[in-house]
């Protein structure tokens, strides 16, 4: 293991960054930084970054067929049109509760654009409890939603046969699993596959590797964690230096480097002379897995 390297490629000092994606036509990783309400591409050949600001609190970023990209803004799914730096909402949902956003998102394989809510935060990880819900927005662009009564809804992904779809509400400190039927969209059977350690902390973003394993984010743990969703068993640990790890996904040009997005909120200023590449972006070579690409919203 001793060919693991993790360096900090881009030094971002995100308050909250969140959802990599690399976008392989471009080279180019995408990401957000939350409370910032900036989108954010970073170009892995160039190393430079270009940003985008919009008017709420951007939570998920993802690819869209065609050109563009969609991501959650507020309660709202938006399509973004990067050169004329706009963002025009798709649907709108929680209209009933004023104080919630929408948090992590992700693409399914048939296109449609699963992301769920959370009460908006008095501090990390201090919330009203189980005001959000998680939705899907079809490539037809009606939304539908699955359930309700959530915590922190995050981490998100579907097993490489898609027949399975895994879920994280972050309160829950469990990674969990539904069956799922990728023509109609439709999950049932929700059951635990892994109940995280103390030391492993709270569940955040999650990817999956071309070995249909997990790689779970740990936020205020400092680490990324590979499952076996099979067995229930972790496999392994990769420990970053900073705690505040929210997010990870494979890029580069085989899918073969994994990328992950941290926080710097919440953190006093002697933990921030500690870590003082907390909020950047981080990238782990020598893992010997890789992932795969990710899916773009089909409307």
């Amino acid at each position: 293991m001793s060919s693991i390297k993790i360096e900090c490629v881009l030094r971002e000092n995100c308050r909250c960054g969140e959802s990599p994606v690399w976008e392989e036509a471009a080279n180019s990783l995408l990401f957000v930084d939350i409370p910032a309400k900036k989108v954010c591409r970073w170009d892995s050949l160039s190393k430079s970054v270009q940003h985008m600001t919009v008017d709420a609190p951007i939570s998920s970023v993802a690819l869209r067929q065609g050109r563009g990209y969609v991501a959650t803004i507020g309660t709202k799914f938006c399509a973004l049109n990067w050169e004329n730096q706009s963002a025009v909402a798709l649907a709108t949902v929680d209209k009933d509760k004023k104080n919630n956003r929408f948090n992590d998102g992700k693409v399914d394989p048939a296109g449609r654009y699963f992301a769920g809510t959370m009460a908006e935060e008095t501090a990390p990880a201090v919330l009203e409890r189980h005001q959000g819900s998680l939705y899907s927005l079809f490539p037809d662009g009606h939304v539908e939603k699955y359930f309700d009564q959530v915590d922190i809804s995050n981490g998100l992904d579907w097993s490489l046969d898609h027949k399975i779809f895994y879920y994280i509400d972050s309160l829950s400190y469990s990674v969990d699993a539904f069956d799922y039927d990728l023509q109609t969209g439709k999950i049932s059977n929700r059951r635990s596959v892994y109940k995280l350690e103390k030391e492993e902390q709270i569940p955040d973003g999650m990817c999956i590797d071309t070995e249909g394993k997990l790689w779970v984010a740990c936020y205020n743990g400092g680490r990324v964690i590979r499952l076996d969703p099979e067995t229930g068993k972790r496999l392994q640990t990769v420990k970053l230096p900073v705690d505040k790890t929210t997010s990870c996904c494979f890029g580069g040009k085989d899918y073969s480097e994994m990328y992950v997005t941290c926080a710097r909120d919440g953190m006093d200023p002697e933990s921030l002379l500690k870590q003082p590449e907390a909020g950047g972006i981080f990238k782990i070579t020598g893992l010997g897995v890789k992932g795969i690409p990710p899916y773009p919203y089909a409307g």
